[in-house]
């Protein structure tokens, strides 16, 4: 028997990617993807997980005590989140810093009792909205690029990298996973725990139920192909905003390299994105859906832009990439293309989970 692997938030879009992507890999691998069900959408990927020799575990990180029953854990991929930038905002913040923080803090502990190597899948939202909502830009036809010229450290032409500054409010969603980030670092002091601090941009692909606040690529897809409204808010409408992406099975590559080479990752906050060369705009993502589908969509303007949302974020991944020669593989229309295709062969499925 060979390791064994447990991934955390293990039927949510990237888990289950990545806990199918690890058993394929290894077939000698004991891979438990744990999960509380609780995203609609995630009940999809039960059978994915079954059918790719993944054990599945009805728990919740919020809960110790529903994480007990693992032992003898080798590896722990932590991808559990409450993972929208306005969670909280309207309503209470206890779902969200329970799954984000205290899960955060029950994985921990379940990776300190079985000195486990921990991935930590945290996000781009660690750095702060004051910071990011007034950079240099430049205006194009289809979006916004950063200017060269930058007066913030750690902020240049190719985006934002893991120097740049941390003070300042970032969402409630970003904030619980710096707190993450931060618990780690005094794990790692105190107990001499293990791990790798992935900050991911966008990941996007197959078997993500996108929503405008969260996944909003594949959430583009769907709404081409099921001729949903859209709209581009904030900004002036304009639909300009940009971000980059990576397709999961590009992070899932990137995860089995760390496990497999823990001297080289531990220790390691290292930016994980697709960068200049791999985003979109809202506007070039919309030309790209109606191409690849057929269908022309109206897009609506609502030119209020909501709270912590920013114009353009691209990941400078300069520090990922002297440590590694991993690159991502796809490029953005690759990923929409791909999203796509799952699309068109599991559409009754995924209708039902979208009423």
């Amino acid at each position: 028997m060979g390791r064994r692997i447990v991934v955390t938030g293990g039927a949510g879009f990237i888990g289950a990617n990545v806990a199918v992507s690890l058993a394929r890999r290894d077939p000698s691998a004991h891979v438990i993807a744990v999960d509380n069900l609780k995203r609609r959408g995630s009940e999809l990927n039960l059978p994915r997980l079954r059918d790719g020799g993944v054990e599945f575990v009805h728990a919740d990180v919020r809960e110790l005590a529903d994480l007990d029953g693992l032992t003898d854990v080798d590896a722990l991929v932590e991808c559990s989140a409450e993972p929208s930038v306005l969670a909280g905002t309207d309503g209470s913040p206890d779902y969200l810093i329970g799954s984000n923080l205290v899960g955060a803090y029950n994985c921990l502990e379940l990776a300190r009792r079985n000195e486990a190597f921990m991935v930590f899948l945290s996000t781009s939202r660690v750095y702060p909205v004051g910071i990011l909502e007034n950079l240099r830009l430049e205006e194009h036809d289809s979006r916004y690029e950063l200017s060269a010229d930058q007066d913030v450290l750690g902020v240049s032409g190719a985006g934002i990298s893991e120097a740049a500054p941390l003070a300042g409010a970032r969402t409630l969603y970003g904030t619980t996973k710096l707190a993450a980030e931060l618990l780690i670092e005094e794990y790692r002091a105190t107990y001499g725990l293990r791990a790798v601090i992935d900050r991911c941009g966008v990941v996007a692909g197959p078997w993500q139920m996108g929503r405008v606040d969260q996944g909003v690529f594949t959430y583009w897809v769907l709404a081409h192909h099921f001729r949903r409204p859209l709209s581009y808010i904030g900004f002036g409408g304009s639909g300009k905003q940009v971000r980059d992406l990576l397709h999961v099975d590009d992070l899932a590559d990137l995860i089995a390299e760390q496990l497999a080479s823990i001297d080289t990752w531990d220790g390691l906050t290292l930016n994980v994105g697709g960068g200049r060369e791999c985003s979109l705009s809202l506007r070039e993502t919309t030309a790209i859906c109606a191409d690849l589908t057929g269908n022309s969509l109206e897009v609506r303007v609502s030119g209020e832009t909501r709270p912590g949302d920013v114009p353009i974020y691209l990941s400078d991944c300069s520090k990922l990439f002297g440590v590694t020669n991993w690159r991502p593989k796809s490029g953005a229309r690759e990923v929409l293309t791909d999203t796509y295709r799952w699309v068109l062969d599991n559409e009754t499925a995924i209708a039902k989970a979208l009423c």
